[in-house]
């Protein structure tokens, strides 16, 4: 297994359109912005058949130090999750 990089990314995109990879790069960033605005203001980005973006509520808790040990409070926190769909999931077990 090998981490695709946003550069090998638009280089992939680019041999299967007729895009230019200064195109496909223009669009990428303005849908990952998109998508993190979205998210950020608690929408959820739904794309049928890949999955979902959205927020999801992490609560207060209490933790320890590792350290030390000492028991200590987590705050909330508000956290991006994706979904996968249901046909992302069943081409990754393929």
């Amino acid at each position: 297994m090998e981490t695709i990089s946003k550069k090998q990314l638009v280089d992939q995109i680019a041999e299967k359109t007729d895009a230019t990879k200064s195109d496909i790069n223009k669009v990428l960033d303005a849908y990952i912005e998109t998508v993190k605005s979205n998210v950020a203001e608690g929408n959820k980005v739904q794309m049928v058949g890949f999955g979902a973006f959205e927020l999801r509520h992490r609560a207060a808790r209490k933790g320890r130090n590792p350290q030390t040990g000492k028991e200590i409070e987590i705050a909330a926190t508000n956290v991006p999750a994706f979904k996968p769909g249901k046909t992302f999931k069943a081409e990754v077990n393929k």
